[in-house]
């Protein structure tokens, strides 16, 4: 169907059932890649998140926030189509493109994912950096191989992603400055570098700058706009410009509260990490304590050069006007160990790597600036917005949604919409309540009491047989 047809065909439906187009809110995702909740509306003092932090003062910060699958390709996934790993066997990168859960580029019956169902209702949808898994939404290969068909079908009248000195989307992705990145050919396997002057010298600079003049010429509202922004730090290399290193060697940095390896068959070696080249790094794959605060202060540094791009959205969306309309939603598509638990990276079904940010501001919705510890996962972003944003006249999706809306939840941050909040990782399954995280597979039961384990120490499944049937009795069959 012709797209002018179609919005004119959504004002007549929207009109029918009595919602006023112009009045629909805004969306604005932004999805930080392997954040994990270091930030001080979490609770952490040492982190520079003043703007993360500002907006957590304007919305409501969900402090247990589970996504579905510790790795990015999956997670996302799981996000934009709101589907449970059980349902979809969407469980690793290649999820978008390849096998059962590939996504259809033939005309559907209902919307794939959740950009598409916005772009059905005749908002104006637009890709800025890393929503789906490839760093521009196209699907290539590392090496730059590939047909750069949109990895999401139908959901974006506008691919925006400056590609800058690095001319591809992996190349913002592992970027270095001066237009060099890890996959380049050069043998580029820095860990990090801090070298540049001003925050457009790397991509997340030069996609902050792009949607700050989006939201600027999205202005007047007419039609309403759904922006995906998918920011590419903290993710390896740590590589910021030379005032966040300048500053980020002022901060006490903590060391890992729990850094000896755990006796479960979920410790891995950290491949991705020590891929990179750092000259502290020995054949045992461990780093000493200093290598290690370096190391920890590096991911900071680069949350604080993230923290200000956020920053400047903000600032866009108050000098706009266009904060009392626009929902913004802040996601980490995952965790990351840091060292905790010996490991640095994601790719477990322990806390650190399934726990991420999820901070809702939804402008006429409930209370601002509090938090719930309310079990949320990342499946119920998608119901959400729904709620939030609805009715739509086209609102059949594909599937049905697996998730949950938190509306209730913004509404009353003393509520709750789920019992467990489960995950999944390779041949596990991990279930989260409010004080329990069980993993189970064919492998190895574990069981820990969060309320008094924080750091998934002592395996208490030998001892709490009923407490593990119990949790058992949650997951999906």
């Amino acid at each position: 169907m012709p797209r002018p047809l179609l919005i004119a065909l959504t004002w007549l439906l929207t009109a029918t059932l009595g919602t006023a187009f112009a009045n629909r809110k805004n969306v604005l995702l932004i999805a930080i890649d392997d954040l994990r909740p270091e930030l001080r509306c979490y609770g952490q003092k040492h982190a520079p998140s003043p703007n993360i932090d500002r907006l957590a003062e304007s919305g409501v910060v969900f402090k247990n926030h589970f996504v579905q699958v510790p790795t990015c390709g999956a997670s996302r996934y799981a996000l934009l189509t709101g589907r449970s790993p059980a349902k979809s066997q969407a469980f690793a990168n290649d999820a978008f493109y390849r096998g059962s859960t590939a996504l259809s580029h033939e005309p559907q019956l209902g919307s794939q994912s959740l950009p598409e169902i916005f772009r059905r209702n005749g908002y104006h949808t637009t890709l800025i950096g890393k929503i789906s898994h490839t760093a521009d939404g196209k699907v290539f290969a590392y090496d730059g191989t590939g047909n750069g068909s949109p990895e999401l079908p139908h959901a974006w009248d506008e691919f925006a992603t400056p590609l800058g000195q690095w001319k591809r989307g992996w190349g913002i992705f592992f970027a270095y400055a001066n237009g060099l990145h890890r996959e380049d050919g050069l043998g580029n396997r820095k860990l990090t570098e801090f070298v540049v002057e001003k925050d457009t010298d790397l991509p997340d600079g030069l996609l902050a700058e792009t949607a700050i003049n989006k939201l600027t010429d999205f202005k007047k509202g007419d039609p309403p706009f759904f922006i995906g922004l998918g920011f590419l730090k903290p993710h390896l290399p740590f590589v910021a410009t030379k005032d966040d290193w300048e500053a980020a060697e002022k901060i006490k940095i903590p060391p890992p509260a729990h850094p000896e390896k755990p006796n479960s068959p979920y410790w891995h070696k950290s491949r991705e990490f020590f891929r990179y080249e750092h000259p502290h790094k020995n054949e045992n794959r461990t780093l000493s304590p200093k290598a290690t605060e370096e190391a920890r202060r590096s991911y900071l540094a680069c949350v604080r050069y993230v923290d200000r791009q956020i920053g400047k959205i903000l600032d866009t969306l108050d000098a706009t006007g266009l904060t009392s309309s626009t929902i913004v939603i802040l996601w980490g598509d995952h965790g990351w160990h840091l060292g905790d638990s010996a490991i640095w990276g994601k790719h477990t079904p322990f806390e650190r790597a399934l726990h991420s940010p999820l901070i809702i501001r939804a402008p006429g919705t409930g209370k601002h600036g509090t938090a719930s510890n309310s079990l949320a996962e990342t499946t119920d972003i998608y119901p959400t917005l729904l709620e939030l944003c609805g009715p739509f006249g086209n609102n059949k999706t594909a599937h049905p949604l697996d998730g949950t809306s938190l509306v209730p939840i913004l509404k009353n941050p003393e509520k709750s919409v789920h019992q467990a909040a489960i995950s999944y990782w390779k041949n596990a399954t991990s279930i989260r309540t409010k004080d329990y995280r069980l993993i189970t597979s064919k492998k190895s039961t574990e069981l820990y009491d969060l309320s008094k384990d924080q750091y998934s120490t002592h395996n208490l499944a030998a001892e709490k047989p009923e407490t593990v049937r119990r949790l058992q009795a949650l997951a999906p069959k």
